[in-house]
């Protein structure tokens, strides 16, 4: 793929010159590696980079060049090549996986703390006097909690790091060869996280531009195929899940259903209980749902705006916004508004703090969930109408 300057009076187009990051006298490890540190979402996805030039292999002496946090917990591997990919890019971050799929979460924060200490990213202070490995590895926990929670799909809950087989790799590159691209499919096709990243210099008045471009899978397929093992995943999960009335989260789901149906609470009617930590249910607008979320901590209802479009859901958020004074009028008391400007979806919601363990709680907290989520229906219903038309006027 080639990038071009538009003479719009003439109406053609000039290709700007294409360039190697070696002929600009430019390095894998201190630019290429430092310009994906500096902006991980060049990769095209949300990534928290907890180490570099990771050499801690118990017995080896080979250094991965990045190591990273997924939002879903996972550990990305990210192997650089300043030009050429080179015939043995693939075996080399297949090896590299197999050394971190033992790491446990202790593992991993001890790894991000050493990060922390020796490169002191912009994101945190640290005083070389004031803090030990100890101190760090609390610092980095925290830090590694906010961001999968900044960045948490609704409906999902992240229950640890490095889960199983879930290890992923990243290949960026300026060009690959045909047996790396055609290794990485076939791996693809088995389950096997990989994605080839190419990145393109070019120059245009003696600037350098650098085009970053997923490769393997395209963009389209690897979402599709995101879509569809998280869905044979769910099969198997539902499968197991539904049968296990012994969960604790069915068995709190199990009653709150009946004490729904029983103050004639019509929201959740077609609704079976399950041991996921969530109930959705529609709200008249594709892709909006009202929530109630069950955790071990945390009591939540709220409106989620989960639509695939993030303009959209963004464009409702402001209505519903706009219409705030409303909407906390008739709610009853303040709700806690989240745009999330960093993320695709965005959320209304009211919380509380519980020990979602201690069944004899549990009828409190059922009509805790009753009133706030009629409550949020309620303030929210009439708007539902008026918001839709905005987003059809909008798109």
């Amino acid at each position: 793929m080639s990038l071009f300057t538009v003479n719009t009076d003439k109406k053609i187009l000039m290709p700007l010159g294409g360039t190697k990051l070696s002929e600009q006298q430019l390095t894998e490890r201190y630019d290429l590696q430092e310009w994906l540190v500096s902006h991980p979402q060049a990769l095209g996805e949300e990534l928290l980079i907890i180490q570099k030039e990771f050499s801690g292999f118990d017995g080896t002496g080979e250094r991965l060049d990045l190591l990273a946090l997924d939002t879903q917990g996972r550990l990305v591997l990210i192997e650089n090549k300043r030009d050429e990919s080179g015939r043995d890019a693939v075996w080399q971050a297949i090896k590299y996986a197999s050394y971190v799929a033992p790491f446990t979460v202790d593992d991993i924060e001890d790894v991000f703390a050493k990060y922390l200490l020796k490169y002191k990213p912009k994101y945190i202070e640290l005083d070389d006097n004031a803090y030990d490995l100890d101190q760090v590895k609390h610092t980095a926990k925290l830090i590694i909690k906010k961001f999968l929670e900044e960045n948490q799909e609704i409906g999902t809950e992240i229950t640890t790091l490095n889960l199983g087989k879930s290890q992923r790799i990243i290949l960026v590159a300026g060009e690959f060869r045909r047996e790396v691209t055609s290794t990485a499919l076939w791996l693809i096709e088995r389950g096997i996280d990989v994605k080839c990243v190419k990145v393109s210099p070019y120059i245009l008045h003696e600037q350098l531009l650098v085009q970053i471009q997923q490769i393997i899978p395209v963009p389209e397929a690897s979402e599709y195929m995101v879509r569809l093992n998280r869905k044979d995943a769910e099969e198997v999960s539902v499968k197991i899940k539904r049968a296990d009335k012994t969960d604790i989260r069915y068995q709190y789901w199990e009653l709150l259903l009946k004490y729904f149906s029983k103050f004639n609470n019509s929201l959740y009617n077609n609704i079976s209980p399950k041991s996921d930590h969530w109930l959705n249910t529609g709200s008249g607008i594709s892709g909006c749902v009202y929530t109630l979320l069950f955790l071990q901590k945390e009591l939540r209802v709220e409106f989620a705006m989960g639509r695939s479009n993030a303009e959209e859901n963004k464009l409702l958020f402001d209505f519903f916004n706009h219409h705030k004074q409303q909407i906390e009028t008739s709610f009853g008391q303040p709700l806690e508004w989240l745009r999330l400007d960093d993320k695709k979806s965005s959320r209304i919601q009211l919380s509380i703090a519980v020990d979602g363990y201690d069944h004899k709680s549990w009828e409190q907290y059922i009509k805790w969930h009753l009133q706030y989520i009629e409550n949020l229906e309620k303030a929210l219903k009439p708007l539902i109408g008026e918001a839709y038309k905005a987003l059809n006027r909008a798109y």
